[in-house]
């Protein structure tokens, strides 16, 4: 089954607490921590150990986070590791950003571009990118020479292709389909 899958109703009941709390950016941080610790290769290792009960698991994740973990995070570590799904915790923490970043209005958009752009020219593209958008952007910067002129802004499954190397891909893409 696909770590997605397996994340989503645990996001979801997460993402609700917390909102329902008005405590997203501390469950944010808190799931964040959680995935730390799980990525760490000494804890990883704990939560295969057929040695250890899955409860107590779930105890040493919850005493490596003390104070950062209220009594729902700590209800969380324990179900997941009472249902083995402990390892799925990055997953449950991307679905988690995902619909707050959807309740928030807020978007995280890629502008590549084929050159640095100016501070006034970032300004107005990124007040347009928001407009189209309908939403907060928050935007990271690259540039790409093999662009040529232009941009390319990413936003989820969105791709907008402003370049000239998209413009000459297209016509090539149209000579041969003629």
């Amino acid at each position: 089954m696909e770590l997605n899958t397996l994340a989503r109703p645990y996001a979801k009941a997460a993402f609700e607490l917390a909102r329902d709390s008005r405590a997203l950016p501390h469950w944010s941080g808190a799931l964040q921590a959680l995935t730390g610790l799980v990525a760490d290769p000494m804890i990883a290792d704990l939560l295969t150990d057929p040695r250890l009960s899955r409860s107590a698991v779930a105890q040493v994740l919850i005493d490596a986070l003390g104070q950062g973990l209220d009594a729902q995070g700590r209800n969380l570590v324990r179900l997941l590791a009472q249902n083995n799904r402990l390892a799925v915790l990055p997953a449950i923490a991307e679905e988690f950003e995902a619909l707050r970043a959807e309740a928030e209005r807020r978007v995280e958009v890629e502008i590549t571009t084929a050159a640095a752009v100016a501070d006034q020219q970032r300004v107005a593209l990124v007040g347009a990118v928001s407009k189209r958008l309908s939403r907060e952007v928050q935007v990271s910067w690259k540039t790409d020479a093999s662009l040529v002129a232009g941009a390319v802004i990413r936003a989820g499954d969105l791709v907008i292709d402003g370049s000239v190397a998209g413009e000459l891909a297209q016509l090539r893409q149209s000579l041969i389909a003629n």
